[in-house]
This record gives structure tokens, C-alpha cells and sequence, in this order.
């Protein structure tokens, strides 16, 4: 789809009227893009910087519905993620896969065993399943070895998702541009263009070769996340989006082994924390502070931020005795929160909102695992301007179901098989026929083939090196140094298949180690906070209960009340239904 000369064809198609044009390439939109194509409507995603640039490839991976909304009276958002997870899990096997999470309990913590039971127990029945076990000390230490033994009463299991975020955002795209959808990446735009006081389309211009066009819709939409005050202050519209950081540490696996993720609090705020098993590293985080740099700029972890999240994972793990040496590179990435004021950024919504306004739709918010359904609500809110749309019903899958056909890939194990069906869908055989003898192995120390490589080079809209390794690929993170060691081999692998003279590939590849190690790598060490200093200040504390243990505390009340309703309500269904086979 993506051969060759690609670009150049749809810019010499870009000026035709098209049915909806989207801004934004992150999940949103690309989810947007495949219910729009789905349904027969002519669509172009446009996107200024890469695909999933954004927060879409810098997420805590998780496709979950998140428990912790549940104490804070977000029903509605953890029952549509649950059952958006349910439908991922079911339709994208090897991209969407279970995991488990494991939460410790310590004596005379709050929340405490209750809490966690309630709020676990409507997990469950809003997901229509039974999941989750409470473990005792000796039996919880088999799960979580490493964890602090001081107190430690036992803990939780429970079920959730992961994927890899860039990939599902690339998968989605794919998928809706071969059901006659469009994507272009690179394609910036610089100004709305309106009609009457109405939007009707925007000026695009090209960041790869700098032409431009004048592209107009019956509908625009903004999907640009974090931007999206960007578009809708060219309508007159009032600022609305408060964008929050969410930054990680990432260590190797056999560094600091979790077999299912674990989650636990922050020992000097009680805030919530994690440490989930990725593609062969262990991701920690996530924080949540208000991002006050230009959005423009890729976002880092700050040194504050790294010495509370070092203090969180020693505290959690000191027989691991784990340092700053121990850390792989590090992410961050910026929610599009809507602001409400809060003086907590934690307490602000995760909700997804639908703005019209001038004719533009801006659509932001929302969590990754709630994408189809956030792509759903935008495309109704517009059903006036799109008379022809069938009412969409969310019931097809949300990913397309594929095989791969009988005797291709053969050599492979069943993991490899499943990574590319999941992360290549219909592609897969495709990716295995572009191999060259030696590349259906994995990279050392990933789970990555390198035949994945290759395919990335020729065929998935790769513009720079850092699309690459960072994205299409997620090597940047997963190997020390971004994966400098193994910048000759995939020279030899991608360069030919790039297109880029000796010239060209210097050039991209010294932007990408200074991208690097500017963005994805531990701050000035002089400038990270002593985080042992903050492990004895957590000591130092009087034991008084955090915002988050009285939050928890309070949300036992609701969740309980709230079990005991969907327990009745069930009863009384099946009462009803008891009656009816007896009449």
C-alpha cells in the first residue's frame, strides 16, 4: 500500500473533495480514519509529524480500563474501556494480549484488603467474568519475589491487556487505507479554510518537500490530541486542553524480572504506581504533572521526575538494589486532558469530549483502549453533515481476523508467528516473503525479527530514522544507547530499501543518536534529585493517610453500593426470566 512513490501519488490526489478530513495520526484519528473507511466515506488523515508521534507512541502500553477511575466515580469510562478491552483482546492476538496484575497489600495500608476486593469485584462483573484472587504472604511472594517483605499481608491478581501502542496505531491505519482510506504523514495543517463562517477544509502542507494544497471536506475533524487548542483557537474557541506528562523508566527484564505486572504505591505520596513486563524490559511508571513546555518540542523526563519514580522502584524492590546504571532510556508522553481546574492534576477526567464548533470537530480526551469507541461518538455527533452514514453499530470487529496461509513462515515458533499476525494483520505473509536468509531471527536481546526491519524500510512510510527505530520498531527503546551497537547491521538491512544515499543515512542517523540521547536517555545526573533522600522523607512520615488513601477509602462506600446494585439487578433479570419459562 505503501510502495514506492506512494506519497507522490495521493498529493497529486489531494486536492479532490473528500467526504472527511482528519488532523491528527494518533490512535483517535486513526481509529476515526478506519470506521470512516468502513463505512464507504472517501477519508484523508493528515498528520504533521509522524504516525503515533505523539502520545500514541509513548503510552504506558496498557489496555486496561483502569481500576483506579473507579475511586474517583468514572463508571462509565472503566466500563466502556473494559468492554472495549474485551473486544481488542478477542479480535488483535499477538498485538492485544492478557496480562496479569499483581497488587501487594501491607499492613495497616489504605486502601486496604476491602477496598481492593470491591473495586476489583466490579472489574470483573463490568468485564462479565471472575478474574481476580486475593493470595496470601507466602503464596503472593511466589508471584512477586522481589517485591518489600516489611508488612507485606499478600495481595491481588486480576487480568488485564497490553499491547504495543504504535503498532496498534499503524495496524488500524493500515487496515483503513486498504478499505479505501487515506493517510499521509508529514503533512502539516498551517490554516483552517472556511466558508460562510464555516469550516471547510485546511491548507496542507507537505514537511517532506514543502508543496502545499488547499484540501477541502464536508466534514474536518481535530484529532490532534494535546494540539487540538491549536485548530480550534482559529475558530474562536476558548482554550480547554491541559496537557499532562506521563513519563517512564525503562530497565532490562533480567534486571528487574516481573513475570505480570505489579502495581503499588508511591512510598511519599501513595500515589499509584506500576511496573509491567514489555517485549523483554521492564516499563516503571507513570507520573502525572502538568507539561509546561512547548508541546511542539518531543516531550523528556525531567530530573524530578526521575528521582521519584528511581525512589518508587527501589522502595518496592530493595533486594534488587537497582541504580540510574540499571536504566535502559526513558519516555514521556503528553494526555490531552481537559482542564477543569483542578489543583491535583490526577483528578481531572480521562473522559473523551465532542466539540463542534464552527463547523469544526474537535475530538480529545479518551484513553487508548477506548478508541474505536471515541472514533464511533465523532462520527454520530457529525451524522447531520453526512446524511448518507448508516448508523455504525461498534458490532464489527474491531480488527480484521487473519491467518497466515498453509506452509508460509513455517520456520517460525508460534510467539514469532503470532507477533507478526498481530502486529502486521493481513501483511504478515508479506513480511515473511520480504525476508532475506537470517532475518526470520530474532535481534538479540528483543523480541524483534530482523525481517521486521526491512518491511518497516520499504513499505511502512518511514521518513526518518527515528520513525524507525522508535516507532515502527520500538528498538530505541528497548536496547542501551537506542541501539547504537547495531546501527551498522541495519544500515545494511534498511538503507537500499529507504532509498537514502551514504549521505543521507549519516545525516539521519546523527539526528537520531542526538534525538536519543537528548529525549530517551536519563537527564544530567548532576540534575536528578538525591531520590534516597526522598525514600527517607517517606520514612519520616507520620502515618496520616494521603489524598489517595482517603479517596480509596470513601470509593469502598460507592463501590459497594454500586456491586450490591449489580448484583440485584442481575437477580432480578434472572427472576424475570425464572417467570417467563414458567408461564
Amino acid at each position: 500500500m505503501w510502495s514506492e512513490g506512494w506519497r507522490d501519488r495521493l498529493w497529486s490526489q489531494i486536492d479532490q473533495l473528500w467526504d472527511v478530513l482528519i488532523v491528527g495520526g494518533g490512535i483517535t484519528g486513526a481509529g476515526i480514519l478506519r470506521e470512516a473507511a468502513r463505512a464507504g466515506l472517501k477519508t484523508l488523515l493528515v498528520e504533521r509529524q509522524d504516525f503515533a508521534w505523539g502520545t500514541s507512541s509513548r503510552s504506558s502500553k496498557l489496555v486496561h480500563g483502569g481500576i483506579r477511575y473507579l475511586a474517583t466515580g468514572q463508571f462509565k469510562l472503566t466500563l466502556t474501556s473494559v468492554r472495549e478491552r474485551e473486544q481488542l483482546l478477542q479480535t488483535g492476538p499477538g498485538l492485544i494480549e492478557p496480562l496479569g496484575f499483581l497488587i501487594a497489600t501491607y499492613e495497616g495500608d489504605r486502601p486496604g484488603r476491602l477496598a481492593y476486593s470491591a473495586a476489583l469485584a466490579v472489574y470483573d462483573l463490568m468485564a462479565s467474568q471472575w478474574s481476580h484472587r486475593h493470595y496470601g504472604r507466602d503464596d503472593f511472594r511466589i508471584f512477586a519475589p522481589h517485591v518489600v517483605e516489611k508488612r507485606l499481608t499478600g495481595g491481588f491478581r486480576y487480568e488485564d491487556a497490553q499491547t504495543d501502542d504504535a503498532r496498534l496505531v499503524l495496524r488500524v491505519i493500515r487496515e483503513a487505507v486498504a478499505d479505501g482510506g487515506a493517510a499521509l504523514n508529514y503533512a502539516g495543517v498551517d490554516a483552517l479554510l472556511r466558508d460562510g463562517g464555516s469550516v471547510v477544509g485546511a491548507r496542507v502542507v507537505d514537511r517532506v518537500s514543502g508543496r502545499s494544497a488547499d484540501v477541502r471536506a464536508r466534514l474536518v475533524i481535530n484529532a490532534t490530541g494535546a494540539w487540538a487548542d491549536r485548530l480550534r483557537g482559529q475558530v474562536g474557541a476558548a482554550p480547554a486542553i491541559r496537557p499532562l506528562r506521563g513519563s517512564h523508566l525503562v530497565f532490562a527484564g533480567w534486571r528487574l524480572p516481573v513475570a505480570q505486572a505489579l502495581a503499588f504505591v508511591h512510598p511519599v505520596d501513595r500515589r499509584p504506581m506500576f511496573a509491567v513486563p514489555w517485549q523483554g524490559v521492564t516499563l516503571v511508571g507513570t507520573t502525572d504533572i502538568d507539561h509546561g513546555d512547548d508541546v511542539d518540542h518531543e516531550p523528556r523526563i525531567s530530573p524530578q521526575e526521575t528521582a521519584y519514580l528511581m525512589a518508587g522502584v527501589v522502595h518496592q524492590f530493595p533486594s534488587l538494589n537497582l541504580t540510574l546504571d540499571d536504566v535502559v532510556s526513558t519516555f514521556a508522553g503528553v494526555r490531552p486532558v481537559i482542564g477543569t481546574g483542578k489543583s491535583d492534576p490526577s483528578k481531572e477526567s480521562r473522559e473523551h469530549v465532542v466539540w463542534d464548533e464552527a463547523g469544526l470537530l474537535t475530538v480529545t480526551g479518551g484513553k487508548l483502549t477506548t478508541f474505536r469507541a471515541i472514533a464511533l461518538d465523532a462520527l454520530h455527533a457529525a451524522s447531520d453533515r453526512l446524511p448518507e452514514l448508516r448508523k455504525l453499530s461498534g458490532k464489527e470487529p474491531v480488527l480484521k481476523s487473519v491467518q497466515l496461509e498453509p506452509g508460509i513462515g513455517q520456520e517460525l515458533d508460534e510467539t514469532s508467528r503470532r507477533r507478526l499476525l498481530g502486529r502486521y494483520g493481513t501483511e504478515a505473509a508479506q513480511v515473511i516473503r520480504a525476508a532475506q536468509p537470517g532475518e526470520l531471527t530474532t535481534i538479540p536481546g528483543t523480541e524483534t525479527l530482523w525481517a521486521e526491519l526491512r518491511w518497516a524500510a520499504r513499505a511502512e512510510g518511514v521518513v526518518h530514522l527515528d520513525d524507525l527505530l522508535l516507532r515502527r520498531v520500538r528498538l530505541g527503546l528497548l536496547l542501551p544507547e537506542g541501539a547504537a551497537a547495531l546501527l551498522p547491521r541495519f544500515r545494511q538491512i534498511c538503507q537500499a530499501e529507504l532509498g537514502w544515499d551514504d549521505a543521507r543515512w549519516e545525516l539521519e542517523e546523527a539526528a537520531y543518536q542526538d534525538l536519543w540521547h537528548r529525549h530517551y536517555s536519563l537527564p544530567d545526573r548532576a540534575l536528578i534529585p538525591d531520590y534516597r533522600a526522598l525514600l527517607e522523607k517517606a520514612r519520616q512520615q507520620n502515618g496520616q493517610p494521603s489524598r489517595w488513601q482517603r479517596n480509596y477509602a470513601v470509593a469502598v462506600v460507592f463501590l459497594c453500593v454500586l456491586l450490591g446494585a449489580v448484583v440485584m439487578r442481575a437477580r432480578r433479570r434472572l427472576e424475570r426470566a425464572s417467570a417467563s419459562v414458567l408461564t
